[in-house]
């Protein structure tokens, strides 16, 4: 555990969390042949509820940028290795942006050669850095099923097929994958992460982040 200078108190150098909200163990490793790319809004780094931590711990070939506006050479760098990229969002969301680039099927058969990017942030928010990044609206969407059910209670859903990161980015792989079961630990894990969010706002209030 290390101290910060700002409060002193403990944080975990993992998670980054404090130490009474260390979510280490409930971090499950999954070997996915998909790359993952989750792009978060800066108010989601140190949110308490948020869910990208653990799933950015548990998907050994992920990475997190951080930012509400992306420069092109920075996802130009990011995306050097010649993979199908994807965008996990709905296809029904796209007013007011230009029309994204048709999914091509037969470049999913093979989930090792699909690079899968993820926005980290609430819905409103996520529609903002839709619309301020052209290169987002033009890549092909992949849609999850909105029947899933969500299991983050400790967030509010606006409306149906709302999940939360690690959810949907979840159901996502397993849909490139054909594997239902591959991620059924994560998600497990993901239910212990959002009871013990939980019981932090029973007891005490929101637990600490920062």
């Amino acid at each position: 555990m290390v101290l910060t200078p700002m409060n002193q108190r403990l944080h975990c150098p993992r998670c980054t969390r404090p130490q009474s909200a260390c979510i280490c163990h409930w971090v499950t490793p999954v070997i996915q042949p998909t790359v993952v790319l989750i792009l978060q809004h800066p108010l989601e780094v140190h949110h308490a509820k948020n869910s990208a931590g653990l799933l950015h711990l548990s998907l050994p070939q992920s990475r997190v940028l951080v930012g509400e506006v992306f420069d092109g050479a920075v996802l130009h760098a990011a995306l050097q290795e010649p993979k199908y990229t994807v965008l996990l969002y709905p296809h029904s969301d796209s007013a007011g942006h230009a029309a994204p680039a048709a999914l091509d099927p037969a470049q999913l058969t093979d989930p090792s050669q699909v690079r899968l990017v993820v926005l980290d942030a609430t819905w409103r928010k996520s529609r903002k850095m839709l619309h301020l990044s052209p290169w987002l609206q033009a890549l092909p969407r992949l849609s999850l099923d909105t029947s899933l059910v969500s299991g983050y209670s400790i967030r509010k859903a606006h409306k149906p097929g709302q999940f939360s990161t690690l959810e949907a980015a979840c159901a996502a792989l397993s849909q490139l994958q054909g594997d239902a079961a591959a991620y059924a630990p994560l998600l497990q894990a993901f239910n212990g992460f959002v009871a013990q969010q939980a019981a932090f706002v029973q007891s005490q209030g929101p637990a600490p982040i920062a």
